[in-house]
């Protein structure tokens, strides 16, 4: 038994007439006859009754045509679900990310990605980077979204395209004396006691301040080392000390905190897609890297030079 059985016997029982069926199907009524007693005679059963007027539904041919009817409308389905998987229009799209690095970039593609592949569910796992590569490799991710290494060495088995870059900033408590100034320099911030993300849980940042502050032979006065981002700004905001982080950092503090370029600062940090050189990204996972592209061009490269740390003593960007 084939579908084309199922759909030759459902264009016959709802015309009712093998020659209208005939027609609507573009076969010879005679083929069609045979199909559809091979049909009844694979079954077992009759499913039409035939006379010279046409034809009419046994209860076996009743009960069978509603069967098919959904039976086809599945397969239909099927077709057209794994179509649109092709497509990238359809499925699960399992991305890693990592929260801060990406608040500027990820909003804006989930959202435009939702207009071009609303059938296609993606699944963000918030990652440390070890694991995000980690996902990759094994495939249990698709793609991911993150800063990339402060060392900028190739990850073995994955491959890095750079999507933003983000300046670094001082955050600083409303009030203090850096404030008053458009920009502060890296001895400026050398000067300052610092808050800064625990080591042990975040080796990469403290990379990144050993590449900030190397070139100039400055070394950072660290004050106090915290948790995680909330305790930073909690550190920040009750006066503990200053903390170097990128632009995209005030998206977390609103105006609670205050930022101010670092004029002479040699690193900037790198956004970016990352996939597995061997993966399989899937059709999904090729739109919604287009898409991240698109977004990240209309967003411009951002980086040095653009001042997009300056704020207002109010916290409002200055223009």
């Amino acid at each position: 038994m084939e579908l084309r059985h199922l759909r030759y016997f459902q264009a016959v029982a709802e015309a009712l007439n093998f020659t209208k069926a005939a027609a609507q199907l573009r076969v010879a009524q005679p083929a069609l006859s045979r199909q559809v007693q091979d049909l009844e005679e694979e079954i077992g059963v009759d499913l039409l009754v035939r006379s010279p007027r046409g034809v009419t539904l046994t209860a076996e041919g009743k009960l069978f045509l509603a069967e098919v009817k959904d039976l086809l409308a599945r397969a239909d389905e099927s077709i057209e679900k794994v179509r649109a998987l092709a497509r990238g229009e359809y499925g699960e799209l399992h991305v890693g990310y990592a929260p801060t690095p990406t608040s500027e970039i990820l909003p804006r593609a989930l959202a435009a990605f939702q207009r071009v592949a609303p059938r296609v569910q993606v699944v963000l796992h918030d990652l440390a980077g070890d694991e995000m590569y980690a996902g990759l490799r094994d495939g249990t991710l698709h793609l991911a979204i993150t800063a990339q290494s402060a060392s900028n060495a190739p990850i073995t088995g994955v491959t890095y395209e750079e999507l933003r870059q983000y300046v670094f900033c001082v955050a600083l408590p409303p009030g203090h004396r850096l404030a008053k100034k458009k920009a502060v320099s890296l001895a400026e911030v050398a000067a300052e006691p610092l808050v800064a993300l625990r080591k042990r849980d975040y080796s990469e940042y403290h990379v990144i301040l050993q590449h900030i502050f190397a070139p100039s032979r400055l070394r950072p006065n660290i004050a106090a080392e915290v948790d995680g981002a909330n305790t930073l700004i909690t550190g920040v905001e009750s006066g503990r000390g200053v903390a170097v982080v990128t632009e995209l950092f005030r998206s977390i503090t609103g105006e609670r905190l205050l930022y101010r370029p670092i004029i002479d600062c040699p690193v900037t940090q790198s956004v970016g897609l990352a996939c597995a050189v061997e993966g399989d990204i899937t059709p999904a996972g090729e739109k919604f890297r287009d898409v991240l592209r698109e977004v990240a061009g209309e967003l411009g490269m951002g980086g040095k030079g653009k001042g997009k740390c300056e704020v207002s003593p109010r916290g409002k960007k200055r223009t």
